[in-house]
């Protein structure tokens, strides 16, 4: 197949890149078309360096043009014969350099193959890989062919207003040479003539509306639904949520609507200035103009005050997240204009304020911004060269005195009966431009997603749950009321909020057996958790210490400091309850245990491990749940190495075999063990200890009574040391005890902290000796 046949069958998304390339003049993608077979035959690489056969394929196209010319010329296709007559006049200036002209022909071939050979690789790509959503790219495409169907219409538009332009001059020079001369057999040839002139004027004018028409549909589609979708997909971002918010696509795509609108205002100017010069009466050009002006105009102020956005929220540099804001704290946020135009670059300056529209509520805090609150949008602070203006050193100051309300009381308790807490405050900053450019002048205004404000770091946890909630069910932006009134969550939307929290901290979410363990939590057992929904009260309310939130954020932290790895590669099973524990590991051989949440611990995680009794029955055991205190002094994967119990005869053992449903221990765990925290040497140490030492009991053999014992005639913290001090002293006096549960086996494990201190204290003591 013919080069050319091949690239005008390609997806429209490389199409649209032949569309740029022939946006050039040196090479009109008309000539490239009709003449397309004799062009890919010729030899442009040799004639690049030969000019005698520069000049012989110079002098074909020339004559090729002359063809095509008589053929449009036969056809009655004015507006062709127009466009190769100018192409072949264009052309002609490459008579006295024809190796020239051989040069761009072939360098147009070369970028032609290169589009080729992108499409290639990537239909070969796209059989690797899963495909996008078919709505999406579907959605894409059209929009795509609809961009490229406009800018094609404003391209024959342009060639349109040449020709008007040439007609019109041919009646001024006919008109202007009846009246030098008087003869009246002139006079049927100008009325003609200014027929002709009357109808491509209408014609103009109808195409114009319905370029319009094409835009504002494509207006509509940009402001109202890829606009409001990708506002969405930042808010979901914002709280963990995998999207793309790239702003590139709809760069592109607002900048083309605006360059069409510009040039559609260019040809409204060029009409107003052909009926200064020739007109007549019920000139269709003085009538309608003027509406099709104030109509260009109103399209254009609606796409630029949309093209105006937050690119990146508000967020302080050790926030937990984005859009929770403390006082007197540097935070970042950045604008961005969809509209490029590089000869913008740095002339609008953007604004930053608060509180311009704050609430009439009680109480109500008031704030304002400080640092450096004016910037200029420039093109060296984003990465992709879009129109930015990157504010970095943003404080926000409550030094503002609430304003005094000369309200009732009364009025005030009727506008407000339910006060907000104030991690429940949500507050707005904006941010105001002003786009100039060729006569145009438009006020533009952003505005950040509602930042809730706090004084101490202790508010931290309750705002980003605030921040959270809003996100997750909000579709209006400005709702600053939103917590007066407050919606409930639907299941399959707090857990996917959920779900986002641990992939944004670990790369790994929640998968449906996690999630329904979840669900059961908060709503017993169910058929469908679906139709169930959780309030806010519930999820997280200020000043209750036992929330949902603080529950599951504690978890989320201590996985994040101390188990990333370990979740992330799937090891720990988390969020499953101790009924579906013991029913899942009674099923499994001796020595199978799973690591999992404590439910009453905050920040707790324990490990349960299948036994068998003395009646030869399978008995689930559970360890008190180890915190940051213990998994800050050793990693959770050298006590799981390490963990041994007593059995009869004071034997220690590891219980711990095969993690669930049948991995060997060493075989999940291998890779995290360290030689300098784990070995032979630890491993001695510890059954010394373990023989010689008071410990503390953290197993438990009956789930019914929680996760774990409290510690019995245990030794911890410094007692604990100094007990192994003395025993090192005087080991013939030391006693030797053992805790003696109802099973007649004794279960001991060594703290993390002492065992750290424990090996201290023998290298200083060997040391000694």
């Amino acid at each position: 197949m013919a080069q050319w046949d091949r690239l005008r069958q390609l997806p429209v998304v490389y199409t649209q890149q032949l569309h740029e390339l022939y946006d050039r003049d040196a090479l009109p993608m008309d000539v490239r078309h009709y003449l397309s077979a004799w062009i890919e035959k010729q030899e442009w690489q040799r004639a690049a360096r030969d000019h005698d056969l520069a000049v012989v394929l110079l002098q074909v196209l020339l004559e090729n043009l002359d063809i095509q010319h008589s053929r449009f010329v036969q056809e009655e296709s004015f507006l062709m014969q127009h466009n190769i007559r100018r192409y072949k006049q264009n052309f002609q200036r490459y008579l006295e350099d024809p190796c020239a002209l051989a040069s761009t022909i072939l360098w147009f071939l070369e970028k032609e193959k290169e589009i080729l050979q992108t499409a290639d690789l990537a239909e070969q790509v796209q059989s690797l890989h899963v495909e996008q959503e078919a709505m999406e790219t579907s959605s894409q495409q059209d929009l795509e062919r609809k961009m490229a169907g406009l800018r094609n219409e404003v391209q024959c538009m342009e060639h349109t207003m040449i020709c008007l332009e040439e007609q019109q001059d041919e009646f001024d020079f006919k008109y202007q040479t009846h009246k030098m001369e008087g003869k009246k057999t002139q006079i049927r040839v100008l009325q003609s003539l200014v027929n002709r002139l009357n109808d491509c004027r209408k014609s103009t004018l109808s195409d114009l509306n319905k370029l319009l028409d094409r835009t504002e549909d494509l207006i509509d589609i940009l402001v109202k639904k890829e606009l409001v979708e990708w506002q969405r997909r930042q808010q979901k971002s914002c709280i963990g949520a995998p999207d793309d918010v790239c702003l590139d696509q709809l760069e592109k795509w607002f900048t083309c609507v605006a360059v069409c609108l510009f040039q559609v205002r260019e040809f409204l100017s060029k009409l107003e200035e052909l009926v200064g010069k020739v007109s007549y009466d019920n000139d269709p050009v003085k009538s309608q103009r003027p509406t099709l002006q104030r109509r260009t105009d109103a399209l254009l102020n609606d796409l630029l005050k949309s093209s105006f956005v937050v690119e990146t929220q508000p967020s302080m540099p050790q926030g937990k997240g984005p859009l929770v804001l403390r006082t007197n704290v540097q935070f970042s946020v950045k604008t961005r204009l969809l509209v490029k135009f590089p000869e913008l670059n740095h002339s609008m300056k953007v604004n930053v304020s608060m509180e311009r529209e704050a609430p009439q509520i009680k109480g109500y805090r008031r704030f304002n911004v400080l640092g450096t609150k004016t910037k200029a949008l420039n093109m060296a602070e984003s990465q992709s060269g879009g129109m930015v203006a990157d504010f970095r050193h943003l404080v926000s100051d409550n030094g503002l005195k609430r304003e005094k309300k000369s309200l009732s009381s009364k009025l005030f308790r009727r506008i407000n009966p339910i006060p907000l807490t104030v991690t429940e405050e949500l507050h707005i900053i904006y941010f105001d431009t002003v786009f100039e450019l060729k006569g145009l002048s438009v006020q533009l205004q952003a505005s950040s997603l509602p930042v809730v404000i706090i004084s101490n770091s202790s508010q931290q946890q309750s705002a980003w749950a605030s921040i959270l909630w809003f996100n997750m069910l909000s579709l209006d932006t400005k709702d600053v009321m939103f917590f007066a009134n407050c919606p409930a969550a639907t299941w399959p939307q707090f857990g996917e909020m959920l779900s986002w929290q641990f992939l944004s901290a670990t790369k790994r979410g929640l998968n449906a057996d996690q999630l329904q363990m979840i669900a059961h939590r908060l709503f017993g057992k169910q058929k469908d958790y679906d139709t169930c929904k959780v309030a806010w009260s519930k999820f997280s309310k200020e000043n209750s210490p036992d929330t949902f939130w603080v529950w599951f954020d504690g978890i989320l932290v201590m996985v994040k400091t101390f188990l990333e790895d370990l979740w992330r590669d799937g090891l720990i099973m988390g969020f499953v309850s101790k009924g579906k524990e013991k029913s899942l590991l009674k099923k499994k051989q001796r020595g199978t245990f799973l690591l999992r949440f404590s439910e009453s611990v905050i920040g707790g995680i324990t490990f349960s491990w299948v036994d068998i009794d003395d009646f030869g029955q399978p008995d689930v055991k559970t360890v008190q749940p180890f915190t940051k205190v213990d998994l800050t002094q050793i990693p959770f994967h050298e006590i799981i190495r390490n963990f041994q119990i007593l059995e009869a005869e004071n034997i220690p053992e590891n219980p711990l075999l095969y993690l669930y449903p049948n991995t060997p221990k060493d075989e999940a765990f291998r890779k995290y063990y360290s030689e300098k925290t784990g070995g032979k040497g630890i491993k001695c140490f510890w059954r010394y200890f373990l023989n010689t030492l008071e410990a503390r009991s953290l197993v438990s053999s009956d789930m019914a009574q929680g996760e774990g014992l409290e510690p019995v005639n245990g030794l911890c913290g410094e007692a604990a040391g100094e007990s192994w001090l003395s025993l090192l002293s005087h080991p013939a006096k030391s006693p030797v005890k053992e805790i003696t549960l109802p099973s007649s086996q004794s279960f001991v494990l060594l703290s993390p902290f002492l065992a750290v201190w424990c090996v201290k204290s023998m290298g200083k003591m060997l040391s000694r000796l």
